[in-house]
């Protein structure tokens, strides 16, 4: 355990654990540092210099945000110099950059409109020099405008540290610095797994999901298509925050009731087809666990984790589900099964899926089974974001709507669905299905597996389902990924029975409710409370294992058939190619 260290700030005693940044302990007295380049997921490197303070003895300027405390320290965050320090710097980071806030997709959410706002800056003393450098457009998924960047660097070491993919990289020297894929290639080009966690980071406006919002407006104004709309299990928990309400309230009914005021014909819920997803996946994993076939089972729900295990575990191909995620299950569901029982032609059928996750936009056209319907069973995938800024444009009074319920032949939903939004969900979501399946048990002892719960990167767990041992793994954020593929790896190359059976991957930290797509400012404080408010929503389930779906067993009788047949590989199943990290 550390030992404590007590010093002043701005006068006031404090007293914190050795190894605290000043910039923490100022919080302890309710003292607010700036900073731009600092983020709570991230190690500090002091790039914008904001968070200077003063030490009582010292001339020189300390950065807050990686200094760590010292016994007797004497604290000062706030004088006229300092002020004068840290306005000086937003005025050279201003005059760099441009001045079209009203035009960016970060206006009135952006960290440095806020300083500037904060500091009463209304001039810039320096000469403007703003770089004309390309927009890149390349991938499906994000935006990368170099033009908006401040090199706070934040991308890179999201991108690098917290998900080892590698795809930004600082290019150049001095005044000529930019930040862009390695290689200096376009981001469709790079080793980018869409994942979007570097929009996620961006204190400002220069990485940020690809807008399609325009592509539902105008789909939701012809009167010769049929519109509808999916919600994914994070949205519920996420999209309150754009509306001023706590991370993890859960506004369920009112998205529907939201969505139904935009023009939608038919609301249906993601949460629905991820119990379809355990069908296929849990008797995916029955079949290889008790009659052989290639283990451990790898989740495939992630397509920012498929990408990247097509480019870099290519070794893990056979390992991995060939169910297809909830989002592409629920397209090709209601242009073929939703299309036929209402008689509607499915050519006129418009899905729009609300993802939280800006890798489901490049997951829609990812391979020809994307389009198993005989169109393409997704036509537009948008974000929690781009949700809340179509609410807003509409004058709609999102928290005061009345709650509705979805459309139940393709909305009603178990508890097990709506954990698939979480790190470690999809496992438990699977165990329970595998429990009742394998022991014939309609209810197991207890239907919550709380070892694959928690933000620990990694988990590992034994489940004993009646004497039958089932060894798990479950990660999430991509760079805790090759611990448990190595381990894998080892096994294999000493001959040994692989030590997991079933593996669970999310590349964003947290699983869905941290995903590239949701509301900006996410931090482990946030996504334990969208965690909360997902596991809140189980819990008040009547029914939470999804083979006693009432609605999935019908659809699995009146149209399906069985589990993993002829007729679920064609529309609920896919398959895996060998990329090249560089697209060539």
């Amino acid at each position: 355990m550390s030992h404590m260290v007590k010093l002043e700030i701005n006068g006031i005693p404090v007293e914190v654990p050795a190894g605290t940044t000043i910039l923490n302990a100022a919080s302890k007295v309710h003292v607010k540092i700036p900073t731009l380049c600092y983020h709570d997921d991230l190690k500090p490197w002091a790039a914008c210099g904001i968070c200077v303070v003063r030490s009582a003895g010292s001339q020189k300027l300390l950065r807050a945000c990686c200094t760590d405390v010292a016994p007797g320290m004497k604290i000062t965050t706030h004088d006229a110099d300092i002020v004068k320090v840290r306005r000086t710097v937003l005025e050279m980071i201003l005059a760099n950059h441009p001045n079209d806030c009203l035009q960016c997709p970060r206006s009135g959410n952006c960290e440095l409109q806020k300083l500037a706002a904060d500091f009463g800056i209304r001039e810039i003393p320096f000469p403007t020099d703003v770089p004309r450098i390309p927009v890149d457009k390349s991938t499906p998924s994000i935006v990368l405008n170099p033009e908006k960047c401040i090199k706070c660097g934040r991308c890179v070491i999201v991108c690098q540290q917290m998900q080892n993919v590698w795809a930004l990289e600082f290019i150049g020297r001095g005044e000529n610095t930019r930040i862009a894929p390695a290689a200096d290639v376009t981001l469709n080009e790079s080793p980018c797994i869409k994942c979007g966690q570097c929009s996620a980071h961006c204190p400002v406006g220069a990485i940020y999901e690809r807008d399609q919002t325009l592509e539902v407006w105008d789909a939701l104004r012809d009167p010769d298509k049929h519109c509808v709309v999916q919600i994914a299990p994070a949205v519920r928990v996420a999209i309150g925050e754009a509306f001023g309400l706590p991370p993890g309230t859960l506004m369920t009914g009112e998205t529907y009731a939201g969505l139904r005021r935009l023009g939608f014909k038919a609301v249906f819920d993601t949460n629905y087809s991820a119990d379809v997803t355990i069908m296929e996946e849990g008797n995916e994993f029955i079949k290889r666990f008790t009659k052989g076939g290639a283990l451990p089972l790898i989740t495939s729900c992630c397509p920012s984790w498929t990408d990247w295990m097509e480019k870099y575990a290519q070794d893990f191909m056979d390992n991995f589900s060939s169910a297809k995620s909830p989002q592409q299950m629920l397209g090709v569901l209601a242009k073929t099964y939703y299309a036929e029982k209402l008689g509607i032609d499915p050519a006129k059928i418009f899905m729009v899926s609300v993802m939280p996750c800006t890798a489901k936009k490049y997951e829609i056209t990812r391979s020809e089974t994307m389009f198993a319907s005989g169109h393409q069973d997704i036509d537009v995938a948008i974000t929690t974001r781009e949700l809340a800024r179509m609410f807003k444009s509409t004058g709609i009074d999102f928290t005061k709507l009345e709650k509705e319920d979805a459309d139940s032949i393709l909305g009603d939903y178990t508890g097990a669905g709506t954990i698939f939004g979480v790190t470690g969900g999809v496992m438990e979501a699977a165990l329970r299905t595998a429990y009742g399946l394998i022991t014939g048990d309609a209810q197991p002892p207890s239907i919550n597996f709380e070892s694959v719960r928690g933000m620990e990167g990694v988990k590992e767990a034994e489940i004993d389902i009646k004497g039958t041992k089932v060894r798990i793994a479950v990660a999430h954020q991509m760079g805790n990924v090759e611990q448990v593929l190595n381990a894998v790896r080892e096994d294999r190359k000493a001959g040994r029975k692989p030590r997991y059976d079933f593996i669970e991957v999310m590349a964003c930290r947290g699983g869905c409710i941290g995903g590239g797509g949701q509301p900006t400012g996410a931090t482990d404080a946030v996504r334990r409370a969208r965690t909360a408010g997902i596991y809140a929503d189980d819990e008040k389930c009547a029914i939470r294992m999804s083979h006693l779906n009432p609605q999935v067993q019908k659809l699995y009788a009146d149209y399906i058939g069985e589990p993993l047949g002829k007729n679920a590989h064609k529309l609920l199943h896919n398959h895996y190619h060998p990329k090249q990290p560089y697209a060539k």
